[in-house]
């Protein structure tokens, strides 16, 4: 009977996966065939099946063509994919273990951590594009404000939550300070804040591919545990799980994963927050399937995102933390007047 049981489930939560999956790979061609240099969509995916191992495919792409796929959008798609993933799944993680479908990647300071150590990059003449100076400082401001955050509230979640306000609250401080000083570097910080996917070939991809490999198979690791925390720690306890010890495994993977993709894209809003919440109101709320379908579908918005922000004013390029505040704004409107709604 629990088998049983359990067959329409996993079939629900297949389907659901490779519906993410489909979105991601439909995302990325999109990515990478439209633009200046229009390419014909089944002409790159042969180009791009071409890579695997024992394939061989002629796409029919001249060198000019093959080279912007290979070199230029390629690479931006695969970032795309990685940073949205990233914030989509560290932003389930936060909601599973703070238990609030409002949390998102940013709240114990990392956005505020990642935007201090940019600026003292920037003004320290640290370029973005030299040695990854930003992307540097950056990653290590991010760490050290979820570092201070958890150190500060590690007696339970309701003190984690306060210290992250607090940690946030004080590194804005500094840093508007630092820019009030140093006003001619304003453009330049609040570019890298808006958010970019700007990319040399493969090196960004590089770059982050390993931590958010690591910080995936943790957070992936424990979502089932996750399940088991929502209906209390005493309840978990008493199944031989430890509660602290689990919370605090998926904070600093999630954390992380948020501080390795603000580094590499600057400050992204809205993924981390709408989408975990839109996954929960199509396929359900166990953490099973909320974690690894906000990784997917995190990607493949985040690559939607990017595309429309480098070609809706070409040849100009909008920030994309403009795009995605555009429909991250509405859908978090909703989803706030829903939980009103619930309550009144």
């Amino acid at each position: 009977m629990k088998a049983a049981g359990l067959a329409p489930h996993r079939s629900r939560s297949l389907r659901w996966v490779s519906i993410g999956l489909l979105s991601v790979i439909l995302a990325g061609i999109a990515g990478v065939a439209v633009g200046p240099v229009s390419i014909n969509p089944w002409r790159a995916l042969l180009e791009i099946l071409d890579w695997l191992p024992f394939v061989a495919l002629d796409s029919g792409l001249n060198d000019a063509h093959a080279a912007i796929l290979r070199e230029l959008r390629m690479p931006r798609v695969v970032l795309g994919v990685l940073v949205g993933g990233m914030l989509g799944i560290s932003g389930a993680a936060y909601q599973g273990v703070f238990r609030n479908p409002l949390a998102d990647p940013y709240l114990l300071g990392i956005a505020a951590g990642a935007g201090l150590g940019a600026t003292l990059a920037v003004i320290a003449g640290a370029s973005g594009s030299a040695a990854g100076g930003v992307e540097a400082a950056a990653f290590a401001g991010a760490l050290t404000a979820a570092g201070a955050a958890i150190l500060l509230g590690s007696g339970s979640v309701a003190s984690l939550l306060l210290a992250g306000v607090a940690v946030a609250s004080f590194l804005t401080a500094v840093q508007t300070y630092l820019l009030q000083r140093e006003w001619q570097n304003f453009r330049e910080v609040y570019t890298w804040i808006l958010g970019r996917l700007s990319t040399s070939g493969w090196s960004e991809v590089l770059r982050l591919l390993p931590y958010a490999a690591a910080a995936t198979l943790v957070m992936m690791f424990f979502r089932n545990h996750l399940d088991v925390l929502a209906v209390g720690d005493d309840e978990a306890a008493t199944l031989g799980l430890r509660p602290r010890s689990i919370r605090m495994a998926v904070v600093l993977a999630a954390s992380l994963a948020t501080a390795a993709a603000v580094a590499t894209a600057g400050l992204i809003g809205f993924v981390g927050l709408i989408i975990p919440h839109g996954v929960r109101l199509l396929a359900g709320v166990s953490n099973r399937i909320v974690l690894p379908l906000s990784l997917l579908f995190g990607g493949a918005f985040l690559t939607l995102a990017d595309l429309l922000a480098r070609t809706l004013q070409s040849p100009a390029e909008l920030p994309i933390g403009v795009v995605t505040a555009f429909f991250g704004a509405p859908f978090f409107l909703a989803i706030l007047r829903r939980r009103i709604g619930r309550t009144a």
